[in-house]
């Protein structure tokens, strides 16, 4: 059974009218020459795909979506964390920007009247549609209607039980405290491999409502912006059992699980992975096992093969309904994902490995089958898909078109791209604004109270590509702290955290 939900009374006033003025806009297009936008979101996955150079995975139908289209080697998301990065790609706009850097606080009590992507297609004459995770909901926070034609779609039901019991244990008379479910029931292990079909999950749901939608929008004729996101590879690692078996888990990559952050990195830069805390079958404190470090990256792996092949379901719709020629394809992954590198498991920070995520472009009469290193980061995807479409977009946004990567693999929009982590703790409320070059990476962690600069960090990933030492207090790299530290500080002030404003009506039945 599934679920729509998300459709309540709050528009912001002046979208009323922009939507109508957009409309007539749109109308001067005819429907044959603005192309349809499927917009693929996929949730914690980081770029562990055959197109991207792992060796390891097993990703055939990403692969086969790269062939289509741009590979970007070097994209990187405005915040590691869910919602935020989700804002990022649905507002154009950056968190320290929005304010929002949690998971709780909808977005529209930091921008209101914010335009979103699919407003924006909306007011041009496009039907916009989502299904599965687009933005984050739960926690408090809700979904954003005004987004949307018609209400959201979510797969209802329970997945496949995890009956699995095998898996390493904790250390012996090591303390585990699990967090429980939403629902209250007790929360499993962070693995499963259940022998059972891929329509009993979530995700194949997903897929195979997709087809159904793509299905429908073509006999309807109308330009569409369909929005469809995928769960996995996000925690628990549950996975039909044939998934797992497509790895050894003895040949995947392991770090040392007694790896630390960077030299000279300030302790917060870290985190103690509390989200995989809350399953039970992990400690506590302290770090994995070797064990179970094991069975968290063959899970990994696992799970971004099955998604994977969910994906590889919507393909074969693009390829039976020939919809490649007049339909700009998006896969995005809404950041990275530690797997023990710096002894780290989960999201939530600013270092490589959690902000640099998967993004492959195919549009049609652009290049196919290239890949880029060209930088660019989530906010660029508005003005691009934008651009893409023939539609002027919103004033203000922060991104910029990709496009001329689109034509040409070897050229460049941007230098810098930047992204930011708040943190809290002895030290106070504190934010890490970061600016990544094609060199080099430098953190900046200021008080939200007073404004003071509490840590910097500095790593040079042409001559350190595993990100060991933080150099920013060496003498010698003085000169380009400041330089890098002003392109920080010409963004502007960051936002602080937004308290939720009682004068934004959040929507009805859409949490």
């Amino acid at each position: 059974m599934s679920r729509r939900i998300g459709w309540g009374p709050w528009v912001p006033g002046s979208l009323i009218a922009t939507a109508v003025v957009g409309a007539a806009l749109g109308a001067a297009l005819s429907a044959a020459e603005r192309p349809n936008v499927l917009l693929i979101c996929v949730d914690d996955l980081k770029p562990t795909l055959g197109c991207f150079g792992d060796p390891h995975a097993r990703t055939p139908q990403m692969d086969r979506l790269a062939r289509h289209g741009v590979t970007f080697l070097a994209a990187y998301v405005n915040q590691a964390v869910c919602a935020p990065s989700r804002n990022a790609l649905m507002t154009g706009l950056r968190p320290d920007q929005i304010g929002v850097y949690d998971l709780a606080t909808w977005f529209r009590h930091g921008a209101p009247e914010a335009v979103t992507l699919s407003q924006r297609f909306m007011q041009h004459g496009y039907h916009a549609e989502s299904m599965g995770k687009i933005y984050h909901r739960g926690h408090g926070n809700v979904i954003d209607p005004a987004s949307w034609s018609v209400r959201s779609w979510f797969p209802g039901g329970n997945d496949v039980p995890n009956d699995v019991t095998g898996g390493p244990k904790p250390p012996e008379g090591a303390k585990v405290d699990p967090r429980p479910q939403d629902s209250g029931a007790p929360r499993g292990a962070p693995w499963g491999w259940p022998d059972a079909p891929d329509a009993g999950f979530s995700d194949g749901k997903l897929a195979l409502h997709a087809v159904e939608r793509l299905d429908a929008l073509v006999k309807d004729g109308k330009p569409f912006f369909l929005a469809v996101g995928f769960a996995k590879p996000h925690l628990p690692f549950i996975a039909p059992k044939r998934y797992w078996d497509l790895f050894d888990p003895a040949k995947l990559p392991l770090h040392p699980v007694d790896a630390g952050l960077p030299k000279g990195a300030p302790a917060f830069a870290g985190h103690q992975f509390g989200e995989l805390r809350n399953y039970s079958d992990i400690q506590a404190v302290g770090p994995l096992t070797r064990e179970q470090a094991r069975t968290m990256v063959h899970g990994y792996y696992a799970a971004t093969a099955f998604v994977d092949a969910q994906i590889g379901l919507v393909l074969d719709a693009l390829d039976r309904l020939e919809l490649w020629k007049n339909t700009v394809v998006v896969l995005w992954g809404d950041h990275g994902w530690h797997l023990g590198d710096h002894g780290l498991w989960c999201k939530h920070t600013n270092f490589e490995q959690a902000t640099r995520n998967p993004v492959i472009v195919a549009a049609p009469g652009k290049i196919a089958g290239r890949s880029t290193k060209a930088l660019m980061q989530t906010v660029d995807l508005y003005p691009t898909l934008c651009a893409l479409a023939g539609i002027e977009p919103p004033p203000g946004l922060a991104g910029k078109s990709l496009v001329p990567l689109l034509e040409d693999a070897n050229a460049r929009v941007q230098d810098a791209v930047f992204h930011c982590y708040p943190r809290g703790g002895k030290e106070g409320a504190l934010l890490g604004r970061a600016v990544r070059t094609e060199r080099h990476r430098y953190v900046e962690w200021r008080s939200f109270a007073d404004d003071s600069v509490k840590g910097r960090e500095l790593y040079d990933y042409q001559t350190d590509p595993g990100e060991t030492e933080n150099l920013a207090e060496r003498p010698e790299h003085a000169a380009l702290v400041q330089e890098l530290a002003g392109r920080i500080a010409a963004l502007g002030p960051a936002k602080p955290q937004v308290r939720k404003d009682p004068r934004v009506k959040e929507p009805e039945d859409a949490h």
